[in-house]
This record gives structure tokens, C-alpha cells and sequence, in this order.
């Protein structure tokens, strides 16, 4: 137009004035209007209007000021734009200024206006103010209700909000279907205020909104986040031409009714998706992330994988959100592998993708491709959270003790140290490699303790041989009004158990069920068993089992035989042994338990048709393996497996620590033949087959003297001669000596362990 000389008229400047603003070039549209002859009220407002859609208060003020001054007249519509780039902003400041300038002007006396200052309030914050512009507006419609309204919704004030309604309603105002979705959301949070719930429904009702899709959805969602689950199905149903956004709202209500103790509500949310899909109705992506939610709190793998389908179908894989439940699906079936192909296939742009990840590979025992993974998000220059780093914490307390060290120094670093998750997960890492005086210091750095902090802590006094202080912490954490939860309870009954506190074992138990509501899962049972089993009750504990219904649980008959095994009680121990074989059919400890529980017995025949049962259903047993750490590398050592590179090393000095062990007992009086000493050779002597003997030996001759302890990890069981011979060895070398198995830390320190020889 310029090149060709053609002279636009008004009309046309002003079409062209929009176009540049809402392509956001402001500056061509600012030149434009610079050479504009004749610049009217309605120029500077469609100018106004550019500078607030670009989120720029300042600019629009200045326009402002500029307008005032040029003569050219400004409008309510200049204003308005200026109030809403403000409101955009939350810049109140300059907000105040406008309505100031509106109430000089003369023109805040219209309710258009007053709505302007109104909305620009709400959305700053301002809730005093909002109704101080009410109440003194010389003019009022609907929008000036229903805006005050939505104020204090935004407020989270439902309650007020409720108040307002009812004074609309009293003044004959008219409610529309925007005003009412507000206070349905905001009245969903209200909790057990039924009447209020029941007082909006009939408002709906009468003012014929109640067949409106969105309203509708507003009322589902409130009906169903605070139980009432037959309300919230009416309501669906007599909506009519149901959409995509109304099943949405029913299949996360299903989601948000259900619970543990009662799945069969969270699989309704499965059968609404269904017949969203029946009624050819696409699903969003909203829908497919809560139906796969509501697969993984199920454990519903095969539907999940059918909506997986659904989801490349939709072409919904690439989404992060719907990845991340994917992933934490596959995991939960053991299917590392799918949960890593859709990784791959989502941008990876947000860390929570990444952590799900990391936490998929810690939940499968992939503890090595957990920091892996970790390495590439670094790598990646992404930057970590308090969650990812919990995650590869857990893998780190699995492998060894300078990973932890370095992740440790990795949260203080970066300052992820100061969240409380970090802190929880940091006692739990170094609980998980015997350090509890590590353990006990997190916990005293944390500076805002939650429910998870008293409870690691305890945890880590009960599985280390402090039981007192367990159960001294646990009394402190009540005293002081921190939130209980089964953890804590799980805490104190292992700490009871170890000490063998029976009655004060059982006070807890039914107070855990009668003064907290809690349901006792298979593990809490378990120590249960046990602490009936460690005073030697195996009977009680039979009965226990019996009638808290929980006879085909493997867990618990498990915790009956290890008490068993300890008081000799050998026809229980068999009975219990074959017991774990039929619940247990494929599982390799249960026929090794059984076959030496008949070699003890003498019944050879029985041993061998069990380990003929194991034959025949292939079935092999794990290999032991203990491992300790030493010049940041791992060091493995076999049982029974002397061409173990390590062990020509190692022989020496385990054959020098038994000499000396075994001239210890003698002249201490204990019978040293007890521990099946039969030879001085080591070649020939029956406890060379223990690894981690191996592994201690190889710990004393290689880490420096000094007060640190030896740290060795086993995959089984300690059997009993490593057990006494580690506890000799520890006062002879006058070194602590930590062994952790997968059952129990053993801490040998002057001749004893933390366990008191019951593990």
C-alpha cells in the first residue's frame, strides 16, 4: 500500500491496526498509528488493547497518559483494557492507578467499568477491595454478581461464596452456567457439608441448568470427590448429549471413591471408558491418563495394555504425562523393558519422565542402569528434582557405600538437601548400608520433619539392633501430635520383636487397629508371628496366623519357620516347610528349606524325593553371593567357589583369623569343635564354603586399620558358623565387623551381634 502511494482511509487504518496487534508486532502497529491524522477514543483503545493482550501494564498506562493528554478523548474501553492488562499481570499497583484515573474521569460509575476494576481486583488478590468496589457501584448486573461471586471462589472462600449466592438469588439476580461452574468446583472441597451440596443442586435444578454438560460436570465432580457415589451417577445419567469432558469427570470420580480396601469402585472407571469408547466418543488425553491410573492402583496389566493401545491409536504416545503412567504400569509387572521403550518414545522434556524411569529400574532391582540412566539426565543438562534424586538413593543404598557418598555430596551441591524428601530418602539410603550414625545425623538436619522422617528414623533404630531407642522415638513422635502412619506401627512391632516384648508388642498391635483405624497387612503380621516365635509361643503363633486369615501367605509361615528352626522345633518346622512348598511352588527357597529340615531329621528318603520335585520342575537354587567394597570397586566372593580370583588372596589371612579364633575359644574355655573346625588346612575345613568369611577376611587384610567397620553384603541367609565365627573374630580383631543379609543387619562388635543370635 505504502509503495503503490495508496492512501488507506480510517476504516481501513483501523483494520490494519488490529491485524498488527494481533500478529503481536506492536511496534508497526505503533508506527501506523503515530501517522494516523485522526486519532479517535476508539483507536486509542484498539492500541490499549494490543499493549494488554501482550501482558505489558506499563505500555498500556503510558498510552494512557498519553491519550489524557493529546486530547484526543479516551473512553470506558480504554480503561478496561488497561484494568485487564493489569489483572493479566497482577500488577495492583498500577491497577489502583487506573481506577483511580476511571474514578476522575466520571466514567467508573458504569457497571461496565465496575466489572473491569472488579475482575482486575479478584485476580491481584485483593479480596477487601472487591467488595469495597461493590458496594459502592452505582451500577450493577449480573456480571458485577456473578464476578464477586467467582472472587471469593478464586479466594477459596466456597463458604462465602454459598452466601453471596443465596443474597443473588434473594435479589433476584440472574445465575448463569459460568457462575455456577465456579462455585461447583470450589464447593468440592467443602468436605462433609452435605446441606450446602444439596442446597446447590436444587438451585441448579430450578433455574433449568441441570441439564447443562458442563454444569452437570461441575456437580459430578462435587458429588463425587466428597463419596457420594449414587448421587454422582445420577446426575451422569440424566445429563444428555454426554461428551468427552462429562465421562472425564465420571471416570476420576471413580478413580477418587475407590481405595485400597475397596478396588471394585476404581474397575467402574475402566467400564465408563468402555462406554465412552462404545459410543464412539475420542477419548482425550485427560481420559486415557486416568483410566491408565486407575489400571496401574489395580493392577489391571492386560488393560492397561489395551489402553496403551488406545493411546497410539489417539497419537497420545508422545505425551509425557500418559508416559510416565505407562511406565510406572509396565514396572509394576516386572516389564522393564516396555517401560523403557515408552521412555524412548516420549521428548523427555520434563524431569518427572525421567524419574519414573529411574524409579521403574530401582522397583525391578536395575539398580546399576538407575544410575545409568541418572548419568544421561546429567549429561542431558537437565535439571534434577527432589524425586529423582529419592529414587537414585535407593538405588545407590543397594550398591555400595561410595555411590551413596557421592549422591550425598551431589543434594548438597545443588542444595536439593534442604527438601525433606531428600532428607527421608538420605536416613533410608544410609540405613540401607548399616551407617546409622550417618542416619541419625540426617535426621537431626532436617529442619522440617514430617511424618516419614520420625518413621525412617525409627525404622532405622529397630532394624539395627536399638530397639529401646525405637521405641523411645516413637513415644516422642506421639507426644509431639506428628500424624501416625503403618510404617511407624511396622517400626516399633520389629522393634518389639527383637527385644521380645511380647505384651507390649500386642498394646501397639490393637492400638494400631483401634485407635488409628489401620488395616494390618501381611508384613505387620508377620512381626507379629515373630514376636510370638521369639519368646518361644510358636503354638500362639500358629494360632495368630489361624485367625487373622492369612494362612495362605507365604510371608508369615515364613516368620513361624525361622522361629521354629531356632527353638528346634523340628515336626512344626517340616510341617510348616511343606506348607511353604504347596504356596510356594516355584519358589527355590521353599524346597531347600524342606530338604534340609529332613536331612536334620534323619528322613533321607523324604529329602530326596524333594529335591527329586525340584528336578523335575526346574527349578535351581541361588547361588550365594557375599560382596564388600574396597577401592571403589565391588569384590565378590562365592560360596564354596574357590577360583574366585580374589580367594588366593584371601586364604592366607582367613586361615591365620581361624588359627587365632580357635585359640581364643580354647583358652577361653568355649569347644571350638562346635564350629566344625576339623582341620588347620583351609582346603579341608567345612566353613570355607561361607563367602563371607571370604569377604571379611579379604575386608581386614585390605581396609586400613582403623575405627571404620568392615561392611559386607550377602544375598541369603548368614548361616550359623559364619555367624559364630564373625562374632569371635570381632572381639579377637577388636573391630566392628557389619554383615547385612536379606533379612536382617548383623552388627559383631566384642564378641556379640545386634541380632542376639535370633534371626
Amino acid at each position: 500500500m505504502l509503495r503503490a502511494t495508496y492512501r488507506p482511509g480510517l476504516f481501513l487504518r483501523n483494520n490494519l491496526l488490529s491485524v498488527y496487534g494481533q500478529c503481536d508486532d506492536v511496534r508497526h502497529a505503533r508506527l501506523l498509528f503515530d501517522g494516523m491524522p485522526h486519532r479517535g477514543a476508539a483507536r486509542w483503545s484498539t492500541l490499549n488493547a494490543r499493549y494488554s493482550g501482550l501482558g505489558s501494564s506499563r505500555l498500556a498506562l503510558d498510552a494512557l497518559w498519553e491519550a489524557r493528554g493529546s486530547g484526543d478523548g479516551v473512553d470506558r474501553f480504554t480503561y478496561a483494557a488497561l484494568l485487564a492488562s493489569c489483572a493479566h499481570e497482577r500488577d495492583w499497583r498500577n491497577g489502583r492507578l487506573a481506577h483511580g484515573l476511571a474514578v476522575v474521569s466520571g466514567l467508573a460509575r458504569t457497571a461496565f467499568l465496575t466489572n473491569s476494576v472488579i475482575d482486575m481486583y479478584a485476580k491481584c488478590g485483593m479480596i477487601d477491595e472487591v467488595r469495597l468496589v461493590f458496594d459502592r457501584a452505582e451500577e450493577r448486573d449480573e456480571a458485577t454478581w456473578n464476578l464477586l461471586l467467582l472472587a471469593y471462589v478464586r479466594m477459596g472462600w466456597p463458604e462465602v461464596a454459598v452466601n453471596v449466592l443465596v443474597w443473588m438469588h434473594r435479589s433476584s439476580v440472574k445465575l448463569n452456567s459460568f457462575t455456577l461452574r465456579g462455585i461447583l468446583k470450589a464447593c468440592s472441597e467443602l468436605g462433609d457439608l452435605e446441606d450446602v451440596r444439596m442446597l446447590l443442586h436444587g438451585c441448579v435444578v430450578k433455574i433449568c441448568l441441570d441439564l447443562d454438560v458442563f454444569v452437570g460436570s461441575a456437580m459430578v465432580d462435587m458429588y463425587a470427590k466428597n463419596g457420594g457415589l449414587e448421587e454422582a451417577i445420577k446426575v451422569f445419567d440424566c445429563i444428555p448429549n454426554q461428551n468427552v469432558v462429562v465421562y472425564n469427570v465420571m471416570i476420576a470420580g471413580f478413580a477418587w471413591l475407590g481405595n485400597d480396601t475397596c478396588p471394585e469402585i476404581r474397575i467402574e472407571a475402566i467400564r465408563v471408558f468402555a462406554n465412552l469408547l462404545s459410543k464412539r466418543i475420542k477419548p482425550s488425553k485427560f481420559s486415557l491418563k486416568r483410566v491408565l491410573e486407575v489400571c496401574n492402583l489395580t493392577n489391571a496389566i492386560r488393560c492397561g495394555r489395551q489402553i496403551h493401545a488406545h493411546v497410539i491409536f489417539s497419537g497420545c504416545q508422545d505425551d509425557e504425562f500418559i508416559a510416565s503412567v505407562l511406565i510406572n504400569l509396565y514396572s509394576k509387572a516386572g516389564s522393564v523393558n516396555d517401560s523403557l521403550k515408552c521412555f524412548h518414545m516420549t521428548p523427555k522434556e520434563d524431569v518427572f519422565t525421567w524419574t519414573s524411569m529411574v524409579r521403574a529400574f530401582v522397583h525391578n532391582e536395575h539398580f546399576e542402569k538407575a544410575l545409568y540412566l541418572f548419568r544421561e539426565l546429567l549429561y542431558a543438562r537437565k535439571e534434577t528434582d527432589q524425586f529423582t534424586i529419592s529414587s537414585v538413593m535407593s538405588a545407590c543404598a543397594a550398591l555400595s557405600v561410595a555411590t551413596c557418598k557421592l549422591i550425598h555430596c551431589y543434594t548438597v551441591k545443588t542444595g536439593l538437601d534442604q527438601f525433606t524428601v531428600c532428607g527421608n530418602s538420605q536416613i533410608a539410603m544410609y540405613r540401607n548400608i548399616g551407617d546409622l550414625k550417618a542416619s541419625k545425623l540426617t535426621f537431626e538436619q532436617i529442619k522440617c520433619l514430617d511424618t516419614f522422617s520420625w518413621t525412617a528414623m525409627i525404622l532405622s533404630y529397630a532394624v539395627h539392633g536399638y530397639e529401646s531407642k525405637a521405641l523411645e522415638l516413637f513415644e516422642t513422635m506421639k507426644n509431639r501430635g506428628v500424624m501416625i502412619n503403618d510404617i511407624a506401627f511396622l517400626a516399633v512391632l520389629i522393634a518389639c520383636s527383637r527385644q521380645g516384648l511380647s505384651d507390649e508388642g500386642f498394646r501397639y498391635y490393637d492400638n494400631m487397629m483401634s485407635d488409628y483405624g489401620f488395616v494390618p497387612d501381611a508384613m505387620l503380621k508377620a512381626y507379629m508371628v515373630d514376636l510370638l516365635g521369639h519368646v518361644g509361643k510358636m503354638a500362639n503363633a500358629e494360632d495368630f496366623i489361624t485367625n487373622s486369615g492369612s494362612e495362605n501367605d507365604p510371608i508369615i509361615w515364613h516368620a513361624l519357620l525361622r522361629a521354629c528352626r531356632v527353638h528346634q522345633d523340628k515336626e512344626r518346622s517340616m510341617k510348616i516347610g511343606e506348607k511353604l512348598m504347596v504356596l510356594e511352588p516355584f519358589s527355590a527357597s521353599a524346597y531347600v528349606l524342606l530338604y534340609n529340615l529332613y536331612m536334620d531329621a534323619g528322613k533321607i528318603s523324604l529329602a530326596m524325593r524333594t529335591r527329586g520335585l525340584m528336578r523335575e520342575r526346574g527349578i535351581t537354587n541361588e547361588i550365594g553371593i557375599s560382596w564388600i567394597e574396597f577401592g571403589g570397586s565391588i569384590h565378590n566372593f562365592i560360596d564354596g567357589d574357590n577360583s574366585c580370583s580374589h580367594n588366593n588372596t584371601v586364604h592366607t589371612p582367613l586361615e591365620e583369623l581361624l588359627v587365632r579364633v580357635k585359640q581364643m575359644t580354647e583358652h577361653g574355655g568355649t569347644n571350638i569343635w562346635e564350629l566344625r573346625f576339623q582341620s588347620s588346612k583351609l582346603s579341608e575345613i567345612s566353613i570355607s564354603r561361607h563367602g563371607e568369611l571370604l569377604a571379611v577376611a579379604f575386608g581386614l587384610s585390605t581396609l586400613p586399620s582403623s575405627s571404620a567397620p568392615v561392611r559386607v553384603m550377602k544375598n541369603q541367609r548368614i548361616s550359623w558358623e559364619s555367624h559364630e565365627t564373625l562374632k569371635l573374630v570381632s572381639e579377637g580383631e577388636n573391630r566392628e565387623i557389619i554383615v547385612r543379609d536379606p533379612t536382617h543387619f548383623h552388627h559383631f562388635n566384642k564378641g556379640s551381634c545386634s541380632c542376639r543370635d535370633y534371626w
